[in-house]
């Protein structure tokens, strides 16, 4: 493929790719890295530009910040500082004890020790579509590091063949374990994986399991929760554990602060009410940098508007205007906010352009009819660029050029200042005709290097 602003990627020989191939198979972990989950290989990491990479390594702590910010805004909305209706957003729908859970975390400024932003690669740059704090791929991304760090000769590979696990252990420095529900299962095995590379390279100091959250008993020990909080009525220890983690007794990650994991934030950032308090929380340099980064969107509230006002930059007085819009208007994406099991994975993902009249009157119609229980959120939607990537053909038995277009994942864990590090990128490839990025059996998954023949 071309690299953005530099010269060709150099071809490698089939004999060297075949090579690779196999190599890939061969250190696959028994058990695999995902449950029943197949993805193409391929033999080349995926190429990003020294300019792209550097904008990834600014974006770990402005997200930490924006979250940061986030935990702020709403334990200030609930003692009233700031507007209640800020709470009310990212409180709708959750129990009243998954709130009271939130709430009793909330006096201490503790956050998600990975983040995970979901970025589309465009022509303009990166389009970030949702921050995932509960992340599937950290052992997925490590395994891939590792292997093609064997072939990472000048050290262009990013996070190297280590930096996700030496992150993960930051996070869970003496001993730790991390807890996978059922809801989960698909990611059990390379938390299996992750947990005995910690073995292998700390074990002198501490101890690491991958346990089942349901049959989890209290230990004194720290813990990774892999669990979402949606959950937690499967899980019979998670308000025990709950309670210990907020009285400080023990350290769990990501916190149990449910109004964290909503989408809805991305949207209140661009509302024009809370504009001089995002820029005065986050520093106006991190601001700009996330608008150029988060894409508009907006809370999809059926609450009547007053005679004289109008949804900004759809210019519609009622959202029911929306159904109507023409294909060419729909260049927007639905999708739930959070706490449902239909929103992650992109399983609650309607992107209007995609669908036919009908079809975007009946989503819309959805959307609105779920708030309050099921609060979602529309997004300007933004088309990934074309890329060209190898890929080894099972069927055919040969290497092949997949023409694609690609969501990166990078990883942020903290570093020994804790501010928030790129410990990888995990790159999906999908075929140019899938609307949505998301890992299938037909994409490609790598991890990302910087091309050293790219330019500035």
């Amino acid at each position: 493929m071309e690299a953005e602003g530099g010269e060709a990627q150099r071809e490698m020989p089939v004999s060297e790719g075949s090579r690779r191939i196999e190599e890939i198979r061969a250190a696959l972990p028994r058990g695999g890295v995902f449950a029943e989950k197949e993805w193409r290989f391929s033999p080349e990491p995926f190429p990003l530009s020294p300019d792209e990479v550097a904008l990834l390594r600014r974006l770990g702590p402005a997200l930490q910040r924006f979250q940061q910010v986030c935990d702020n805004l709403y334990r200030r909305s609930v003692k009233g500082s700031l507007p209640d209706w800020i709470a009310r957003y990212v409180d709708e729908g959750k129990p009243s004890s998954v709130v009271a859970l939130g709430r009793a975390a909330g006096h201490r400024e503790v956050f998600p020790h990975v983040i995970r932003p979901d970025l589309i690669l465009t022509e303009d740059g990166f389009v970030l579509t949702e921050i995932d704090s509960v992340p599937g791929g950290i052992g997925l991304t490590a395994w891939l590091n590792q292997v093609y760090a064997r072939w990472d000769t000048d050290g262009a590979l990013v996070g190297g063949a280590s930096a996700m696990i030496e992150g993960f252990h930051r996070i869970l420095p003496d001993s730790g374990n991390i807890l996978v529900s059922e809801e989960s299962r698909d990611y059990r095995p390379e938390m299996v994986w992750l947990a005995r590379q910690l073995n292998e390279r700390y074990g002198k100091t501490g101890t690491w399991h991958t346990l089942r959250a349901e049959n989890f008993p209290f230990r004194d020990k720290a813990v990774y929760r892999f669990f979402e909080l949606f959950d937690l009525p499967n899980i019979p220890g998670a308000q025990d554990l709950a309670r210990h983690a907020a009285t400080g007794q023990l350290i769990v990650t990501p916190p149990f602060k449910a109004y964290l994991e909503e989408k809805l934030w991305l949207a209140l950032f661009h509302l024009a009410p809370l504009r001089r308090i995002w820029i005065r929380e986050l520093r106006e340099s991190n601001f700009r940098f996330l608008a150029q980064v988060i894409p508009y969107g907006w809370m999809v509230d059926p609450a009547p508007l007053p005679h004289h006002a109008v949804l900004p930059r759809l210019e519609i007085h009622e959202w029911d205007e929306l159904k109507l819009f023409s294909q060419s208007q729909r260049e927007l994406v639905l999708k739930r906010s959070g706490f449902s099991e239909l929103a992650w994975g992109s399983r609650s993902v309607r992107i209007g352009s995609d669908l036919s009249q009908r079809d975007w009157a009946q989503a819309v119609e959805r959307a609105l009819c779920d708030f309050p229980a099921q609060p979602w959120i529309m997004q300007e939607f933004h088309r990934g660029r074309l890329v060209e990537h190898p890929y080894w053909d099972e069927d055919a038995g040969e290497m092949r050029m997949l023409s694609g277009r690609v969501r990166l994942c990078p990883y942020y864990m903290p570093g020994v200042d804790r501010e928030m590090k790129l410990c990888g990128v995990l790159a999906t490839i999908c075929p140019a005709d899938k609307k949505v990025l998301h890992g299938m059996r037909e994409a490609i998954l790598v991890p990302c290097c910087e091309s050293r023949n790219a330019g500035g």
